[in-house]
């Protein structure tokens, strides 16, 4: 990174999306954020030379040391993509335990470093309808891509049904193309340098991928645009097909049914929600967010979180469900403790 005469400040160090990880606010032309954090206190954190950030008031000082480094894709592929490329790091002795609830995106990891939690050095997850708990253990370098489905199904170029639910070796989705990206981030030195390769290597992929079905991308739209309250009914109706035909291409392209998609963008609308909703707020927050009831609402957190509203709240680390209800655009997970 570019060493500048006068850093500037960081705005605030917030935004705690895990206990351990803390997201900062950047300006939206920012190309590059690189930050550390830990154990300091503001005034060493606004010594830290980061790419245009705002001055830090509170920090926390009971998580270890974690980088992330963020980068805007090129166009196309920045359409593809749920966020800006991530990269991050955590040092050896770190163990963290989530609960992960599902959420409308496609995941890409691609380690730099060693493969952590038993999983492949390099893989794919599609869109799941399960809650899940995700351990995070020692050290762990990587790139991680948050991606549309659609998006998902040009760049890695598979049917998005093959991904539901799975964990699947990058180089079994990309072919040896997936093993050379691999060793290429991993012997690349710097994130700048590593998103470059990355960028370059997602560009030929959207340039050389198969396209999304036209109504199956008006169909996504519409259920993202209304957050999830469309019937499938209305939607096979606007886009001119039956609705056994819609499912099937729309579940094919995007890996799970329309209806179960729209439960997902709905549920993960809510949980976006739960910091301005409080314990006496249910009702409203379930009625705004397209639930017929409260009742209604329950049901989805058991089936998606695996717990109650109340519970839910109650593991949030503090002021995180004040931020999760924020504009949040780098690190976008609305993950909690596991019990």
């Amino acid at each position: 990174m570019p060493i500048t005469a006068t850093p500037p400040k960081i705005t605030e160090v917030g935004a705690l999306i895990r206990p351990s990880l803390m997201c900062m606010a950047t300006e939206s032309d920012t190309s590059l954020t690189l930050v550390s954090f830990g154990a300091l206190s503001p005034e060493d954190c606004n010594k830290l030379l980061v790419a245009t950030t705002p001055t830090i008031r509170r920090v926390s000082t009971a998580v270890p040391t974690l980088t992330y480094a963020e980068r805007r894709p090129s166009e196309p592929v920045r359409t593809l993509l749920t966020r800006d490329y991530l990269g991050f790091a955590q040092p050896p002795g770190t163990s963290d335990r989530w609960l992960a609830t599902p959420t409308p995106t496609a995941t890409v990891i691609v380690n730099t470093g060693g493969a952590f939690g038993g999983y492949p050095r390099a893989f794919a997850t599609g869109l799941t309808d399960t809650h899940d708990v995700i351990e995070q253990v020692g050290a762990i370098e990587c790139v991680d891509l948050k991606l549309t489905p659609l998006g998902a199904y040009t760049l890695l170029g598979v049917p998005m049904d093959e991904l539901t639910g799975r964990v699947v070796d990058l180089a079994d989705v990309l072919g040896p193309a997936g093993h050379r990206l691999t060793e290429r981030l991993a012997n690349t030195a710097g994130w700048d340098a590593r998103f470059a390769v990355l960028d370059e290597f997602l560009l030929r992929r959207a340039e050389e991928g198969p396209t999304p079905a036209r109504e199956v991308a008006w169909a996504w739209r519409r259920l993202v645009e209304s957050c999830g309250v469309l019937s499938i009914g209305e939607l096979a109706h606007e886009v001119g097909w039956s609705r056994r035909h819609l499912v099937t291409r729309f579940r094919q392209q995007v890996g799970l049914p329309p209806k179960t998609v729209a439960r997902i963008v709905r549920f993960d609308g809510l949980l976006r929600r739960v910091g301005t909703a409080g314990r006496a707020a249910w009702s409203r927050i379930a009625t705004e967010c397209g639930y017929y009831d409260q009742a209604h609402m329950n049901r989805d957190f058991r089936e998606f979180a695996g717990t109650t509203p109340t519970a839910f709240l109650a593991r949030l680390p503090e002021r995180m469900a004040e931020r999760m209800a924020a504009e949040v655009t780098s690190v976008q997970y609305t993950w909690v403790p596991a019990g």
